[in-house]
């Protein structure tokens, strides 16, 4: 007989939310980064922090859903969701030990161990959280999944982003990449060892043969909407070489066209296809579903890789933050959004009812802009904080209201499946923003990289024009 939930189950089902969240705040941001930067030199750290994004973020999109898949159907004595979740810590911590012996090497030679490491780490860590995802729907009773899962947005954000900016950060900051990856391992093996308290039941019944097919459609869907951004990619890099030798403010002007032109082919286009291979003829039967994606994934585009590229970016504006320097400064710029984004993402429900979720997404994209061109100008670290500050509370409105306005376009009867789709934006934001973003930092600036983002926030808007809610 299972036992009612107690107070206590709140923090034991979500509790690995937070080592999910801090192990993307230290690698993404921080240590990769930084690794990079050692390994391949300034003249290309961003082409190569790009490309070691866009393979893994591919990765993961295909291994939590076939860990998904896996743990749904798992018949094993200790639960469906718990194994997968002990394994893929316990496979992180081996890892994270061998990125710490990378630290000492130098060339590609370090830069493509550490690539194999980094996609071993996405697998090992998306096992962990797609099964994590799955013990608030099997546990929680809907009359109490309101609370539990306020639980988990707390331990997800900003909890996780203030230990890093306080203890991690400063590790890092003070060049101390050994000591940083110890914590963070050390946070990973409490919040599973927590985690393994869940009182999970094993699967009473056989499951039904295997449907691979779903399955087969996203690694189609992958596979095509990996290969648009490698073409636009390739093209934005031979159109970056035609225009050296141009005058300067002339090259300037000209890249940044070719580039905001070219994240935005990546992202509509992207959409389109995937949307079509995944979804077939009703796709055509949903149009406002295909603009919905569009602007989910244009705006996490700029919010994903403004975090990702922000050390590189303070390092390239301050000459005092060289090096591990930046790391710092860069993990509070994230505690700041992080605080923001839960400020602003409890109230946005309510505001989206009473105001209308179109307008508050239209605000949300005009409280980035603002956001972005004050860390783009900003003389100062304290505004850059402020910008960063701007960008937390866009996030969270945005987040909130994109959602709310998608469950109320797609159909019902087929939620799951449509809503299931919104992963490609969140891959997609990485991979799009990296590979093809890195190059043009490289060959031009950080700050022009930063307002590229920027500018993706009004096609953001623009998707939101083209969709229409349902009364």
């Amino acid at each position: 007989m299972e036992r009612s939930l107690r107070w206590y189950d709140n923090i034991i089902i979500n509790i690995n939310w937070f080592a999910i969240t801090s192990r993307s705040q230290v690698l993404t941001p921080l240590i990769i980064p930084l690794l990079v930067q050692q390994f391949v030199g300034e003249s290309a750290k961003g082409t190569y922090v790009g490309i070691m994004r866009l393979w893994a973020l591919m990765v993961a999109v295909l291994i939590q859903a076939l860990i998904g898949i896996l743990s749904d159907r798992s018949t094993s004595r200790f639960g469906r969701r718990r194994p997968y979740i002990a394994i893929g810590t316990l496979g992180e911590i081996i890892i994270f030990v061998f990125i710490g012996f990378t630290i000492n090497l130098e060339g590609m030679s370090g830069y493509w161990l550490l690539f194999g490491l980094y996609i071993l780490s996405m697998i090992t860590s998306n096992t962990s959280h797609a099964a994590t995802q799955g013990l608030i729907p099997d546990l929680v009773p809907d009359e109490k999944k309101g609370i539990f899962s306020g639980v988990k947005a707390l331990l997800e954000l900003p909890l996780p982003l203030i230990f890093v900016s306080f203890v991690i950060g400063d590790m890092v900051a003070a060049g101390n990449l050994w000591g940083g990856l110890v914590v963070l391992m050390g946070v990973l093996v409490v919040c599973m060892l927590i985690t393994m308290f869940v009182q999970e039941q094993p699967l009473q019944t056989q499951p039904e043969p295997m449907n691979w097919m779903p399955f087969l459609r996203l690694v189609i869907m992958t596979a095509a909407f990996t290969i648009i951004i490698l073409g636009i990619g390739w093209l934005v890099n031979l159109s970056i070489t035609a225009t050296n030798p141009l005058p300067a403010t002339t090259s300037l002007y000209t890249v940044a066209v070719i580039g905001a032109v070219g994240m935005a082919i990546a992202i509509v286009l992207g959409v389109w296809l995937s949307i079509r291979i995944s979804l077939e003829e009703e796709a055509d039967k949903h149009p406002s579903f295909t603009w919905w994606v569009v602007n989910r994934l244009a705006f996490l585009v700029g919010v994903t890789n403004i975090a990702g590229f922000v050390v590189f970016f303070l390092q390239e504006k301050f000459s005092e933050l060289a090096g591990e320097k930046a790391a710092g400064p860069a993990s509070r710029i994230m505690m700041f959004v992080g605080i923001f984004i839960l400020l602003t993402v409890l109230p946005s429900g309510w505001l989206a009812d009473r105001y209308g979720k179109k307008r508050l997404l239209y605000i949300s994209n005009a409280l980035a802009i603002t956001g972005t061109a004050i860390i783009v100008i900003a003389p100062t670290l304290t505004l850059i904080y402020v910008g960063g500050c701007i960008i937390g509370g866009a996030a969270g409105l945005f987040y909130s209201v994109n959602w709310a306005l998608g469950t109320k376009i797609v159909p019902k009867e087929k939620a799951g499946q449509f809503l299931g789709l919104s992963n490609l934006a969140g891959a997609g934001a990485g991979a799009i923003g990296a590979y093809i973003g890195g190059p043009i930092a490289d060959n031009k600036s950080y700050v022009l990289l930063m307002s590229l983002y920027g500018v993706l926030f009004l096609l953001s808007m623009f998707a939101i024009s083209k969709i229409e809610e349902k009364d």
